[in-house]
């Protein structure tokens, strides 16, 4: 088994749409990012390269690439999803914890955590989301996210290829 950790954080920004999870939510502000935005999938990409020590989001995505301006966070997720494969793995489950003062969750956790697993390839009951405000903490203006993976080995071929 591997575990991994992931974290990011945006700030809400007017004109743009807000996405989390992969879901659009309806909200008056969206996440400036030089992509999406995304900060659960981010959060998710970056637990996921972690727990297969590969580089990071930024690494692999660089913000200094105008290549992935506004690119849909789900290109990064099955980029790390390909890596944890190749290095025998496969998702067992994710827990996350997305901290923001707006717009409330609740309304939009069930369509988020099946998007989520369905992303991840894994049942919507591996995929835990809570949501916190951010009680004096001054981030009001911005949403964060925390994730935890855990791997599991793949198992292995009953078949195997001979070497010529």
């Amino acid at each position: 088994m591997r575990i991994g950790y992931g974290f990011d954080s945006h700030e809400f920004r007017p004109g743009i749409p807000l996405k989390i999870g992969g879901i659009m939510l309806p909200h008056d502000k969206g996440l400036g990012g030089h992509s999406d935005g995304d900060v659960l999938l981010h959060a998710i990409t970056d637990a996921l390269l972690g727990a297969v020590a590969a580089p990071d989001i930024g690494a692999l995505f660089p913000p200094s690439d105008p290549k992935w301006k506004g690119a849909d966070s789900v290109v990064f997720l099955r980029e790390a999803l390909k890596r944890v494969r190749a290095a025998g793995y496969s998702v067992a489950n994710v827990d996350a914890s997305l901290i923001l003062t707006f717009p409330k969750i609740g309304p939009y956790a069930t369509e988020i955590r099946t998007r989520v697993a369905q992303l991840l390839g894994v049942d919507a009951d591996c995929v835990g989301l809570k949501a916190k405000t951010p009680e004096g903490l001054n981030l009001e203006n911005a949403a964060v996210a925390h994730v935890v993976v855990l791997l599991q080995k793949l198992a292995a071929s009953k078949t195997t290829r001979k070497r010529k």
